[in-house]
C-alpha cells in the first residue's frame, strides 16, 4: 500500500531565502526593483484538464460508473465475489450453531462419511496436516465428534459426531441449503449444475 502522503494544494509554512543573484544585486545598487519570479501555485490559471483542490476534476462524480472490465474477465475475480456474497450471509445465518465456514465443511464430511481420518479430511478440503489436528481438537473440544479406532487402520482413528452433533449439523445443513438457494435464485436449475460443474473443473 502507498504511504498516505499529502501532496497536492500544499504551501509550505514560510517563505524560502534564496541566495541573492548577481543581476538582482546590479538592479538594487541602480535603484531598480528587481524582477522576481511570480510564486509558483499563485495567480495562475489552471488549464481545462488540470486538477483543482483534493485532486478533483470539475464535474467529477463519485457515483460515475467504474469500469471493472479487465477485472470482470478474470475467473478468480468472479469467483472471489460470488463467495464473498454467499459467505457474508453463511456467516451471519451460522451464528446460531457457532459453526465457521471450515467448522462445516469438517462436520458435514464427518456426518456424511463416518470414520473418515484426518488425512482423508485434509484432502478433501485441502487443508494442511498442522491446521487440520488444530481444527479436529476444537471440534473435540466442544464436544461435536469423537475419535474411534479405525477399523482396518490401526494406526489410524476414525472420526464421528457425537450424538448431540447429529441434529445440529442436520439442521446446519438445510441453512445451508436454503441460503444456495437465495444466492442461486437468478439461476436457473440446469445453470446451477453447469456452474457447479465448471467451478468443479477448476480446483479438481
Amino acid at each position: 500500500m502507498a504511504p498516505n502522503v499529502i501532496c497536492d494544494g500544499a504551501q509550505p509554512s514560510g517563505p524560502r531565502l534564496r541566495p541573492m543573484a548577481a543581476g538582482t544585486a546590479r538592479s538594487e545598487a541602480q535603484g531598480r526593483a528587481p524582477s522576481l519570479p511570480a510564486p509558483k501555485g499563485r495567480g495562475q490559471s489552471k488549464g481545462a484538464g488540470s486538477k483543482g483542490s483534493g485532486g478533483k476534476v470539475p464535474g467529477e462524480s463519485a457515483t460515475e460508473p467504474v469500469d471493472a472490465s479487465y477485472l470482470e474477465g478474470l475467473i478468480g475475480y468472479n469467483a472471489r465475489r460470488a463467495a464473498l456474497t454467499v459467505i457474508a450471509v453463511f456467516l451471519e445465518r451460522m451464528k446460531p450453531y457457532g459453526l465457521r465456514p471450515v467448522d462445516f465443511s469438517t462436520l458435514s464430511l464427518i456426518a456424511h462419511n463416518p470414520g473418515i481420518t484426518a488425512s482423508q479430511l485434509c484432502h478433501a478440503l485441502g487443508v494442511l496436516p498442522p491446521n487440520m489436528v488444530g481444527l479436529i481438537n476444537g471440534l473435540e473440544q466442544r464436544t461435536l465428534i469423537e475419535r474411534r479406532p479405525h477399523p482396518s487402520d490401526r494406526r489410524a482413528q476414525g472420526l464421528h459426531l457425537s450424538a448431540h452433533a447429529v441434529p445440529m449439523m442436520q439442521a446446519a445443513e438445510r441453512t445451508a441449503a436454503q441460503i444456495e438457494q437465495e444466492a442461486a435464485h437468478r439461476l436457473s436449475p440446469a445453470e446451477q449444475k453447469t456452474l457447479m460443474r465448471l467451478l468443479q473443473k477448476i480446483y479438481r
